[in-house]
């Protein structure tokens, strides 16, 4: 079977309604905001302060955080809104470090496939 490709979520208004009315869970490197939507696709936006670095290290950062969800989009359940915050202590992290947590954050939020 194959899954509709996810969405991504641009609009602040989206953000902000993830926000308000998601739920949220927390770790090291990552938070996670999940909110239904209605829909059978799942929309994915990442969100990265500039608290964390400059523009080069901000985009990178977000690179990680779309590439460690692109490659492991089918585990997570559909008709979902979901919006990942990257803290400080996410710079300079590689790929495994950020996939784990993003996984790790999925599993809490009961969001992943069993």
């Amino acid at each position: 079977m194959k899954y509709p490709h996810s969405e991504s979520l641009k609009k602040n208004r989206d953000f902000q309604l993830i926000y308000k009315e998601g739920k949220s869970c927390a770790n090291r490197y990552l938070v996670l905001y999940v909110k239904e939507n209605g829909t059978n696709r799942n929309r994915f936006g990442v969100s990265v302060s500039k608290k964390v670095g400059n523009s080069v290290v901000r985009h990178r950062i977000t690179r990680l955080i779309r590439e460690s969800y692109r490659l492991h989009e089918d585990m997570f359940n559909s008709g979902l809104d979901m919006a990942v915050i990257a803290r400080v202590s996410a710079k300079g992290k590689g790929l495994q470090e950020i996939r784990s947590a993003l996984l790790h954050l999925g599993k809490l939020q009961g969001v992943i496939k069993e």
